[in-house]
């Protein structure tokens, strides 16, 4: 930081002349860019602004009536201010610098000593260059920071934190809409930080280049290229010298464009947002209520009396369950790009059904093809209501994906926190109910799997595993050999809750061949299928087999 007027006075080689400050009190904290010894009382043209004065003042004791008009011509000239070595019997000129020190802000002091002027020079100089070769340096480090930011392509979250460590104090990136993408409190509370951020950031209007707007006076740069601007970056405190901290802003601005510019074909930012958020709310590790509110209202989830949490999964995700060979059915393709690529989709097209119906969500893909949600419900019997609404909305989409997901949801909670964490319950709904079979609803919840999530749960225990094998083993190999269907009919006859009339009533088969089917699958299974804990235990087995590819 260049040194003030203060600073100058308060130097050792002008303390020594005991200075006696006449005027401009107000001013002495202007920066003082350059020292200029002079004589001359007409040295306004050869000003830029920003000089200390040095003069002995022997012109001005011979004509003292000139002081007034001297003293005006360096304000004029945007000088930093006035000192004069007044030694001797010099009455009139201290007269008349105490009168042009009324009528004037410019700071004027006075030394009734001999000073050496090249000695203030020299050191005033000396603090200047120093300030100028660390602003050099800052830049270069400052540059370098970000430019290895962008070689190896950080996330949002690394270059806004790294300009919040540069300047010292809390950064804020948002989206046009004042959504926020990324902070760093920076040792702030997050809850206080982010405290009704929309309303605070549309009062702040946005500015062409780096500088400070708004009743708050945040220091803000936009961000993006040219004319596509996309965001901006905000400093929301005072500094004492904002010239770092908006060096710091440019520089972390471009990296955000560049990286935005290299991550074109990933999801939009503010999905990763709300993805970071969510992970942070279903592990809390010290994050409380407040500053959860805080930080999800910031993102534009509306506070609420309570929070839903429901969870969208492939349907096609789990249906190697169903068979061990052939499509998976619905289509779903087991490249793990397209899985990315159908969940950037339902991303997209949640964001655009929200908004028809007026409701607001943290939506992000929780793990492979599982898209999480925490709702905000204005009352709890809308609870219904509303995920209807937002599953018919979903359905309505141009090209929509919603008969390509099965929807899980969880308990209502009072809290954004115990919502969250019942994310977990909601995906196992969603998982266990995209193996039932029949007429599709439009959301399910834990009532509608019941057993089959108790299954769920259970599937993967060795000793749950030994027990499908060891009731379906000779079913499944017979499969493996070639002679399949067994495993469909042993399905369709413990649905039909083992009535042999109604399954050949159905039209499924002929009764001579249905007999003579069932009894081969008791044949194979070694067991009587009229007796009604063999159909338990079989439809038990068959169900966890169904489940093994959760």
């Amino acid at each position: 930081m260049l040194p003030s007027v203060r600073d100058v006075l308060a130097l050792p080689v002008l303390q020594a002349a005991a200075p006696q400050l006449l005027g401009g009190s107000a001013r002495l904290d202007a920066q003082v860019r350059w020292v200029h010894v002079s004589e001359l009382l007409d040295i306004s043209g050869l000003l830029a602004g920003g000089e200390l004065v040095l003069t002995t003042g022997l012109e001005l004791e011979k004509h003292p009536d000139l002081t007034v008009g001297f003293v005006a011509s360096l304000e004029q000239a945007g000088a930093a201010g006035l000192v004069v070595e007044l030694t001797g019997n010099r009455e009139r000129s201290m007269a008349a610098l105490h009168a042009a020190a009324q009528r004037t802000s410019l700071p004027i002091a006075v030394v009734q000593r001999r000073v050496r002027f090249v000695q203030v020079t020299e050191v005033v100089h000396r603090m200047i260059v120093a300030e100028q070769l660390e602003r050099v340096e800052r830049a270069r480090d400052v540059h370098e920071a970000f430019t290895l930011l962008s070689l190896e392509n950080a996330g949002t979250q690394l270059v806004v934190e790294k300009a919040a460590e540069l300047i010292g104090a809390p950064v804020i990136l948002e989206d046009l809409a004042h959504l926020v993408l990324a902070f760093s409190a920076h040792g702030r509370s997050a809850a206080e930080l982010l405290a009704d951020w929309e309303r605070r950031s549309r009062t702040t209007p946005s500015t062409a280049g780096t500088s400070r707007a708004g009743a708050e006076a945040w220091l803000q740069t936009p961000v993006g290229v040219q004319r596509q601007l996309w965001g901006r970056l905000v400093v929301p405190m005072e500094m004492d010298d904002d010239g770092p901290a908006a060096m710091v802003l440019e520089r972390a601005a471009q990296a955000l464009a560049i990286n935005r510019l290299a991550e074109r074909d990933r999801r939009e930012l503010s999905q990763q947002a709300q993805a970071g958020l969510l992970n942070a709310l279903r592990q809390p590790r010290g994050l409380d209520e407040a500053e959860a509110l805080a930080r999800a209202a910031a993102l534009g989830l509306k506070r609420s009396p309570f929070y839903v949490p429901v969870v969208f999964r492939r349907t096609g995700h789990t249906a190697a369950a169903e068979a061990s060979a052939g499509p998976r059915p619905g289509g779903a393709s087991r490249d793990p790009l397209a899985g990315q690529e159908e969940e950037r989709i339902l991303l997209e097209q949640l964001g655009r059904a929200l908004k028809t119906i007026s409701s607001t969500a943290l939506s992000a893909s929780i793990q492979s093809g599982s898209v999480g949600m925490i709702l905000a419900l204005p009352a709890r019997q809308l609870e219904d209501p509303t995920l209807h609404r937002l599953t018919d909305a979903l359905g309505r989409e141009p090209d929509s994906v919603s008969a390509e997901w099965t929807v899980g949801v969880g308990h209502p909670r009072g809290s954004l926190l115990e919502a969250a964490a019942g994310v977990d319950g909601a995906a196992h709904v969603a998982e266990t109910s995209a193996t039932l079979r029949g007429v599709r609803k439009p959301f399910y919840r834990a009532t509608d799997v019941r057993l089959r999530g108790l299954l769920a749960l259970l599937r993967n225990d060795p000793r749950v595993q030994q027990f499908v094998e060891s009731e379906l083993e000779a079913l499944l190999q017979a499969e493996a050999q070639g002679r399949g269907g067994h495993l469909e009919l042993l399905a369709r006859y413990l649905e039909s809750g083992g009535n042999k009339a109604a399954m050949a009533r159905s039209g499924y088969f002929s009764r001579p061949t249905l007999y003579a089917r069932l009894a081969r699958l008791e044949e194979l299974l070694g067991v009587d299928l009229d007796d009604a804990e063999s159909r338990t235990s079989l439809h038990v087995a068959l169900l966890l087999h169904r489940l093994r590819a959760l």
